[in-house]
């Protein structure tokens, strides 16, 4: 059942760093914009909040598409990246990684949004009258809060980058070694005659990645929950 070939492992890890690179980056970005959609009122609040979903509702590759135009080596963005920092997205991984991370961007948001709406506003307002500042009051008082949130938003996002696949393979397309995720091996494969055993051992391994992530998620959760809370 996981009789892999070498190419095969080859896209396991590659997707494994993929989605570590995707969540590590996209998570302090995450946690900022879930505090001003949850803290701050502003004009044009609704529209932002639209804007950080749209990857949730928009077909994924109509995201890789976009991205493709704006990150591609002739575009606008790709070009001035890669003519003055020597940074590439297109047909890399760091693009297929930007991807997943855009991709996986909402459900991470939502989570921590959600962690710190539950936050007791009355903890934050003690911690004000007693001198800290709103930076100080947020590194100690609703960071800390919020960690069951930003666990499991994390851990969500790394399982939806994992098995990300329309807005990647639109963007970078399926490179063996470079851009072949699991997602686009399997895919891969099932064109392949005979592909079928070898496609259902990395459904095995996609699927027993994601029930680890999941169950860590809340495992973690937990265990910050009851730091944080006692019980």
């Amino acid at each position: 059942m996981l009789d892999l070939s070498p190419q095969d492992w080859t896209a396991v890890l590659l997707s494994l760093r993929i989605a570590v690179v995707a969540t590590i980056v996209a998570l302090p970005f995450g946690i900022a914009v879930a505090y001003l959609l949850a803290r701050k009122s502003f004009w044009g609040k609704s529209l932002v909040d639209a804007v950080v979903h749209l990857p949730l509702v928009l077909p994924p590759v109509v995201t890789g598409y976009l991205l493709l135009i704006t990150f591609g080596r002739k575009a606008p963005v790709g070009a001035f990246l890669a003519d003055h920092f020597g940074i590439v997205f297109s047909f890399r991984w760091t693009g297929a990684a930007l991807a997943c991370g855009i991709m996986a961007f909402p459900l991470m948001v939502r989570a921590i949004r959600l962690s710190i709406e539950a936050i007791d506003r009355k903890l934050e307002d003690a911690a004000a009258t007693l001198g800290a500042n709103r930076f100080w009051n947020f590194l100690t008082i609703t960071l800390p809060l919020t960690l069951p949130g930003i666990i499991a938003g994390a851990m969500l996002a790394f399982a939806r980058a994992l098995g990300e696949f329309g807005a990647t393979i639109t963007f970078v397309s399926n490179i063996p070694g470079e851009t072949q995720t699991i997602s686009a091996a399997i895919y891969t494969l099932t064109q392949v005659p005979g592909g079928d055993a070898a496609a259902l051992s990395l459904v095995v391994v996609a699927v027993i990645i994601s029930l680890a992530a999941l169950v860590a998620s809340e495992w973690f959760a937990r265990r910050a929950a009851i730091r944080l809370h006692g019980g």
